[in-house]
């Protein structure tokens, strides 16, 4: 195995629940503004929400729990987007000692009556009437529910003023009662490959995930002498988003909540929150540079942006040889055209962030290394990290001042990386999860002698720092018996502004192929610039100029790897993958066993050739 030391841990003795942060703020800081909520009348405007007034809510909230007859170690599902409410019911839940059971907003009925029985949920807070509509009807003669709450009927109000007549003293002794080694959630993962399993993340596990992260990175998150803050939009039901709202709580971070990840939601909403910070997925990155670039076309500039970006990453490239001792970093005449760039063009790209942000995260899958290197020179780092579910968010991270693009970092404090002798990446540390609810043999077959087998496939280069090439299950063989990492091919299509998605496929099969998605906003520049009318892209699969711009980017992607690898036919499909269809998941990667079997004619006509 090649590794990067033996676990250890950071020295910090946690003691107590994540609901703790709350209080303590409340008690220490009582005017820091721990929130800032959209007030409901203008969407640009943001209202602040101190440290004490957010700690009197969840304490209000919580007695409206007990009044409903939740008690220490019951099971209580959200099903909702990212929301400030969500924050507020997760904390006022680990107050009284309740585990959590997040459920993705999307989810079919049949994942939510699995999760509903698999957890044994006793209760339920919904966003809306359609999902109100989902638990009736997922609810069978198995399931404990026995009370559903709805945030768009008021719910926290509700709970407040059934709890009016209990006594804060009760909370204070049911918080008490929490120990880092209880269970604070059970988050399934996506269920590509079968039942969705429960992770079992202790408060432990998320308190050493966001207190190492903000010891180690604290200082890059926002100016001196300026209150960080994050406009979490990820989803909370998947631990990346979750951790965010927490690390934000623990570390007196201003946080938003920002439900619809659309850019054209998105975007504004950035606008008017101004974070100071970033946590994002690689395909967030994506999309920004494909619209920057597109708007900088419309105007007549695509020569100078395009410029811009060369010198971006050339720029960035000679910084990164700086900081590894190889290089002396930009000369004067980079320095002059980078300076002139940014006054032109970073500081417009900028400003769709909010104006402040320097600093950013990428996580759910790697940033392509040439994406990370146009937003460094940008003016905004992009800290590539590695995680899963099971670990409780990163587990690898760039550390500050030691970017090293196309990679994922180093094993954060109180973890460690293993590569296995078939280049399976395993991890340990203090973050890793319990095992799995209900699913002793899933358990026994991913943790090994206090290590937790990923199912992702790397290697370490020679400064340990982590290399995602996969995932071990994902690997393609061809009949002729070629074994073929999907993602490098994947990444290389997606850098072409008309493509949004692409899915490699060829198992079994004599050579490779690929699914590719259109950006309908992309497709609509493209034909107002080329003059054409403008179709849906349902209506232009098969149209003759599109499939040529589809085909050079294949057939650059092509260039990058061997005969064998490369793609021989391509099929453009008529809409992209999405959340709502089941076909990706909360970090925005597809689902490719879903895809595979809602496109399998599609897939076998690209073999009938």
């Amino acid at each position: 195995m090649q590794g990067h030391g033996p676990p250890f841990r950071t020295g910090t003795d946690r003691a107590g629940g994540l609901a703790d942060s709350v209080f303590e703020a409340a008690l220490r800081h009582p005017s820091l503004v721990q929130v800032s909520r959209r007030t409901g009348r203008d969407e640009g405007t943001w209202e602040p929400v101190t440290a004490r007034e957010l700690c009197d809510q969840v304490v209000a909230v919580a007695k409206g729990f007990l009044a409903n007859g939740i008690r220490f170690g019951d099971r209580v599902a959200l099903m909702s987007r990212t929301r400030y409410e969500w924050t507020v019911l997760a904390h006022a839940l680990w107050s009284v000692g309740a585990e959590i059971v997040p459920v993705y907003p999307t989810s079919s009925i049949e994942q939510v009556r699995w999760i509903l029985n698999d957890a044994q949920v006793r209760a339920i807070v919904v966003e809306h009437e359609n999902h109100a509509m989902t638990v009736a009807a997922a609810s069978d003669a198995q399931s404990a529910l026995t009370a559903i709450w709805q945030m768009d009927r008021g719910c926290l109000a509700t709970l407040v003023e059934e709890g009016l007549a209990l006594d804060d003293e009760m909370i204070h002794r049911h918080r008490a009662a929490v120990l880092p080694d209880q269970i604070a959630t059970i988050t399934y993962t996506s269920g590509t490959t079968g039942s969705p399993k429960g992770c079992l993340i202790t408060h432990g596990n998320l308190a050493a995930e966001c207190d190492i992260l903000l010891e180690g990175w604290g200082g890059i998150l926002a100016e001196p002498g300026v209150q960080p803050s994050i406009l979490n939009f990820l989803p909370v039901a998947h631990i990346y988003g979750l951790m965010v709202g927490v690390a934000c709580l623990r570390g007196g971070i201003r946080l938003g909540h920002q439900p619809d990840l659309s850019p054209e939601s998105l975007l504004p909403a950035l606008s008017s929150f101004r974070p100071t910070f970033l946590f994002a997925v690689p395909y967030i990155f994506e999309k920004i540079f494909h619209k920057a670039r597109r708007t900088a076309e419309g105007a007549g500039n695509l020569g100078l942006f395009d410029k811009a970006a060369a010198v971006a990453v050339r720029y960035a490239e000679s910084m990164e040889r700086q900081s590894t001792g190889a290089g002396h970093g930009p000369g004067p005449s980079l320095k002059v055209l980078h300076a002139v760039y940014d006054r032109l063009v970073y500081t417009r790209l900028r400003a769709v962030l909010g104006g402040q942000v320097r600093t950013a995260v990428s996580g759910g899958s790697t940033l392509r290394r040439e994406l990370g290197l146009f937003f460094a020179g940008a003016g905004v780092t992009v800290y590539d990290g590695y995680g899963l579910t099971e670990t409780a968010g990163a587990i690898t991270a760039q550390p500050p001042g030691e970017v090293r693009f196309g990679t994922v970092g180093r094993p954060i404090p109180g973890c460690a990386v293993h590569i296995a002798e078939d280049g399976e990446v395993w991890v340990a540390g203090e973050t890793v999860f319990a095992g799995y609810l209900n699913n002793p043999k899933a358990t026994e077959a991913v943790l090994r002698d206090g290590w937790f087998a990923t199912g992702d496939t790397g290697h370490l280069d020679e400064e340990g720092y982590l290399v995602i090439t996969g995932r071990k299950k994902d690997i393609i063989i061809t009949s002729g018996g070629k074994s073929v990492a999907p993602l490098p091919l994947e990444e290389q299509l997606r850098h072409h502004p008309l493509i949004s998605q692409c899915l490699i496929v060829g198992d079994d099969q004599p050579y490779i192929a690929a699914l590719i998605t259109v950006d309908p906003e992309a497709l609509a520049h493209w034909l107002a610039l080329k003059g054409k009318p403008q179709w849906d892209v349902s209506a232009m699969t098969d149209d003759e100029d599109l499939r040529a711009q589809i085909q050079r980017a294949v057939s650059r992607a092509n260039t990058r790897v061997s005969q064998a690898e490369s793609i021989r036919a391509f099929r453009i499909l008529p809409r992209e993958f999405t959340l709502d269809s089941g076909l990706m998941t909360p970090t925005l990667k597809l689902k490719r066993r879903a895809i595979a079997g809602a496109y399998a004619e599609d897939i076998n006509a690209l073999y009938r050739r």
